[in-house]
């Protein structure tokens, strides 16, 4: 903003009936007229300055213009008036919001004590400056990572509340929601309105970009504005409203709606929609597609199906086709013949062994019972021993009065020798019984 000094007050001679304010005491105090004849003196050295500033106000009455200049940094303003003669040599399209230079003059009304500044001059700043300023902003930001994609949130397939931003009543929000509910008829938004220009503009749209935010209903939420010429857009491009839009933890789409030197917000946000039918379009599926999509996977997984389920059933019934599998008792039947008849087999064989092992057993019990002297003994035979256990084989081995025990062929007893006798068989009988 052009700054200035103030010039020397012109020479005035004081009423009679006061006293220049310098001089005034509580005894001598001027007057209220010559209090405001001495600071209209002196604002009216000040001559004409530049400044440049935002218009918010502005109010036509009679063919002239009262509005108000907003300081583009801070939010001092100043008042000003732009007589119809005047009017007449400005831009036609000056309107509220716009960045503009003014020639004003300083006019102080006595009767009123209010200040303003009447315009001589105005028109818009150039849009190299404003350019200027947008990309000095634009560089730092991206220095800062604002615009890195990896850092941008991905929208909900399907968002159960979407919050809208925007003009109240305006087009962009009817275009949001018309277009949101042809694709989904369920979907539900929840809406706060917002100046979508001028010096209302950033601190509301920023209001309303916390409270949304912090509803834990909201999946999404969309800044919408159906474009403007670049000079409405500013707001758009505000770093204070850039920041908190980085900052927030739900996904934002811009939606300003315009192509040519579009505001940074578009950069800033996690998607940038061309226009506020294409965000709807963006944050809300469409019905038809997701049905017809469904339909075809339905169709895929119906097909992918039968034809597993046909080659399982082809791969069953080559196996059923088999002999094997076909009958499977034949198998079992012409096993089961071949494990009779080897049982039989071995019965037989097992049979034939035992009879001939059991022939062989008796004719070894047979013959081992002959040559047992059991068998001897029951021929008849005996066997005497001495008392000390000597077999007597010899008549001398046991001499009169000798004590014999002689073994038959069921018991044993005891008998005393009379001495040898003559043996009454004829020579070559064979041994004679004792």
């Amino acid at each position: 903003m052009t700054t200035f000094e103030p010039v020397a007050v012109p020479g005035e001679a004081p009423p009679p009936d006061s006293v220049a304010p310098r001089a005034s005491t509580a005894e001598a105090p001027t007057s209220v007229a010559r209090l405001n004849d001495t600071i209209r003196g002196f604002i009216q050295g000040w001559g004409s300055v530049w400044v440049e500033g935002e218009i918010t106000s502005w109010n036509v009455r009679g063919g002239n213009v009262f509005g108000r200049l907003k300081d583009l940094v801070t939010d001092s303003t100043i008042s000003f008036r732009i007589w119809s003669s005047t009017r007449n040599r400005l831009p036609a399209d000056l309107k509220v919001g716009d960045h503009v230079i003014a020639c004003v003059k300083a006019d102080y009304f006595i009767k009123t004590g209010d200040l303003t500044f009447a315009v001589s001059a105005m028109r818009h700043v150039g849009l190299g400056d404003q350019l200027e300023r947008l990309e000095r902003l634009r560089a730092q930001l991206r220095a800062e990572g604002l615009f890195d994609p990896a850092r941008k949130k991905p929208l909900p397939f399907l968002p159960h509340l979407i919050g809208l931003i925007t003009g109240e009543k305006s087009d962009a929000e009817k275009d949001v929601h018309r277009n949101a509910e042809l694709r989904w008829p369920q979907v539900r938004f929840r809406t706060r309105y917002a100046a979508v220009q001028g010096d209302r503009c950033v601190p509301e749209t920023i209001a309303a970009l916390k409270a949304l935010d912090a509803d834990p209903d909201v999946d999404v939420i969309v800044i919408a504005r159906g474009g403007g010429d670049p000079q409405t857009l500013l707001g758009f491009s505000d770093e204070r409203l850039l920041r908190a839009v980085a900052a927030a933890s739900t996904p934002v789409v811009s939606a300003i709606g315009h192509e040519n030197d579009h505001p940074l917000l578009d950069d800033v946000a996690d998607v940038r929609a061309s226009t506020p039918t294409d965000a709807a379009k963006r944050v809300v599926p469409d019905v038809a597609e997701q049905r017809a999509l469904i339909s075809q996977l339905r169709a895929r997984l119906t097909m992918r199906l039968t034809q597993r389920i046909t080659h399982d059933i082809a791969g069953l019934e080559q196996l059923r086709s088999r002999p094997v599998l076909r009958d499977p008792w034949s198998m079992l039947t012409a096993r089961s013949h071949e494990v009779h008849l080897l049982t039989a087999r071995g019965r037989d064989r097992v049979g034939r062994d035992l009879d001939s092992r059991e022939r062989r057993t008796g004719e070894l019990t047979a013959a081992l019972r002959a040559l047992s002297p059991a068998s001897t003994l029951e021929r008849g035979y005996s066997i005497t021993q001495r008392g000390d256990g000597a077999i007597v084989r010899d008549a001398e081995q046991a001499p009169e009065g000798e004590e014999l025990f002689v073994t038959v062929a069921r018991g044993r007893f005891s008998a005393r020798s009379e001495g040898a006798v003559a043996d009454p068989r004829p020579a070559g009988d064979g041994p004679r019984a004792e």
